[in-house]
């Protein structure tokens, strides 16, 4: 177990190769996008790859890689598993 477990981070902020799970989005015009693309509560996720810019994220979400923008990570929120 690590140190960050159960804490909540937006995803922007989780940490590389920890796993989590989405709690909710902030409301956004972006949010039914994101959805429509896995991003949904309950969802596992885990930030496999930054840009060296550090925008955008790789995340692994419902099997597969998404890139998202670092400014839509922000409304993203997850609990550390």
């Amino acid at each position: 177990m690590n140190d960050t477990s159960g804490k909540v981070f937006r995803l922007s902020r989780l940490p590389l190769g920890v796993k989590g799970v989405i709690e909710h989005h902030e409301e956004t015009d972006f949010q039914l996008t994101l959805m429509e693309m896995g991003c949904i509560p309950g969802e596992s996720v885990c930030v496999e790859m930054v840009a060296p810019m550090g925008d955008p994220l790789a995340i692994r979400i419902a099997g597969y890689y998404l890139s998202i923008r670092k400014n839509d990570a922000e409304n993203i929120w997850v609990t550390v598993e």
